[in-house]
């Protein structure tokens, strides 16, 4: 499929919640049902399993040990045919085309938010659990890694809260960790919305409301988990992506909005002066990167929750994994519009690579039109908006070298870059205390910046035709190999024979 006709594809997202996203998944045949598998070991073992491999099946595990039937884990859901319909399009496209796809339809809702709307109650209403009945350990949290500090019932979550001096409403993903029965603590990196409302509250020593949406459908997963502009409600995106406006409820005691099939919410109140231990836990780095610390906490007043409750588990692992999946496809169109929109030309394909968990690795291909081309594309793709944050290889590559083909881009770095002339070193980018390789020190006072290196893995400009031809066929040559051969890949037989058989 060309580029053309990825671009003129149309989404159509046929679930409303996470309970039709399962039944969307099983229709593919990419569901398993896990039965008696437990909390403190099974889950997340199972899941370090599943979410390493692209073609893995989810998981929806139900009769876990100690708690009712009923009350399940999902996880595992961007991988196979599966993160195609979670973005409204086709099974068949390939990561790139879906990027492309998804980007074109992104562009267009974000452009035009449809603002949410409130009802009167929704299935997540069904149970509210209030005063002394508030307990967050009814529902089967799993344990994900064996070295995380406590339970961590926020991985495939969002936080919602309240701009207190600009009255608009923040949708945030962040890891939340269960304390007590009555008391979660989170994170926050540097800069995020989430933490600057937070700041807002505090600089006025007032508590900030929250609420914890824990089981919600994988697209608005996503859609909270994206790079929303500042001030723009991503309720209004969830709603405007599917045509159609986002129904939420309001917290009884916040006053804040949820969706209203929601599986799960907390709802309470992180005050200025509360803080609790935590972490540590397992981040998308695949390390520890930040120790145990003080963090603030959510006193939860109410829990809503449905009947026979799904809690969406989506724990970061050691990249490649779920997570930068969904962040490379996500992310890399968006970034290849974001480097041409400052006028740099024939920018081909920018991918931000699963094995640097969608952000530490990119990789840019651009036609090559005059010196320094290369050195700009690397540049602008290092510190546009959306490969500033927690950036740090930039791999630049000619056009024939598929960028969201990691060994290809490794051949190029190979075979075509100087490492005394051709690496680039940015000092001081913003970056994250999760990343593991900033020293201690220098996290211990706020100081989380890093470096990026620009590497430019492309032929050198001025002598690009003198440079040794490539043994390997020409894109059309290799399209005809395959079409005649690729039968070879996956079968003991020709065409012909199976064709008989």
């Amino acid at each position: 499929m060309d580029g053309s006709q990825v671009k003129s594809l149309t989404h159509q997202v046929k679930f409303d919640d996470l309970r039709e996203y399962i039944q969307e998944v099983e229709k593919l045949g990419e569901l398993r049902r896990v039965e008696g598998a437990s909390w403190e070991e099974d889950i997340g073992l199972a899941a370090e399993l599943l979410l390493h491999n692209e073609k893995a099946p989810c998981a929806l595990f139900d009769e876990i040990p100690g708690y009712p039937k009923g009350h399940r884990v999902f996880t595992n859901f961007f991988g196979g045919r599966r993160q195609n319909i979670t973005l409204g399009f086709p099974p068949n496209l390939s990561k790139f085309e879906l990027s492309v796809a998804f980007n074109k339809a992104y562009q267009s809702v974000v452009q035009n938010p449809l603002p949410y709307e409130v009802v009167k109650t929704g299935p997540v209403m069904e149970n509210i659990m209030e005063g002394d009945e508030v307990d967050v350990l009814s529902f089967p949290t799993p344990l994900w890694h064996e070295g995380d500090g406590g339970r961590y019932i926020g991985t495939g979550s969002f936080n919602v809260t309240r701009d207190p001096e600009e009255n608009w409403i923040n949708v945030g993903t962040y890891r939340v960790m269960v304390h007590d029965k009555n008391t979660v603590g989170f994170y926050i990196s540097p800069g995020k919305h989430g933490r600057l409302h937070r700041q807002k509250y505090m600089s006025k020593n007032l508590p900030m409301p929250v609420c914890v949406v824990v089981g919600i459908d994988p697209l608005s997963f996503l859609m909270s988990s994206s790079e929303i502009p500042y001030g723009v409600c991503e309720f209004d995106i969830m709603g405007a992506y599917r045509g159609k406006p986002l129904q939420c409820v309001m917290g009884k005691h916040t006053g804040l909005p949820f969706p209203a099939n929601a599986e799960i919410v907390l709802e309470g109140f992180c005050y200025p002066d509360k803080l609790h231990s935590e972490g540590p836990f397992g981040e998308w780095t695949g390390y520890y990167g930040n120790p145990e610390h003080n963090g603030p906490t959510l006193d939860i007043k109410a829990i809503y929750h449905r009947n026979n409750p799904i809690m969406l588990g989506c724990p970061p692992q050691r990249p490649p994994e779920e997570q930068s999946r969904y962040r490379a496809v996500v992310r890399s169109a968006l970034l290849k519009e974001q480097i041409e929109a400052v006028g740099v030309p024939d920018v081909q394909v920018a991918w931000c690579h699963e094995c640097g968990g969608g952000r530490m690795f990119t990789a840019v291909s651009i036609k090559q039109r005059y010196p320094g081309h290369a050195t700009q594309a690397g540049q602008i793709a290092s510190q546009c908006r959306l490969g500033a944050y927690a950036g740090k290889f930039v791999v630049v590559v000619d056009e024939d070298i598929d960028a969201s083909n990691l060994e290809d881009v490794m051949w190029a770095l190979c075979f075509r870059a100087d490492p005394a002339t051709d690496i680039d070193i940015i000092q001081r980018g913003w970056s994250t205390g999760l990343d593991p390789s900033i020293h201690p020190d220098r996290k211990a006072i706020g100081d989380t910046t890093n470096s990026r290196a620009i590497i430019n893995a492309c032929k050198p400009f001025h002598w690009k035709d003198r440079y040794p031809k490539v043994n390997m066929p020409d894109p059309e040559t290799y399209a005809r190999a395959v079409q005649k051969w690729g039968w070879l890949l996956n079968s003991n037989a020709p065409p012909e024979r199976e064709n008989l058989s």
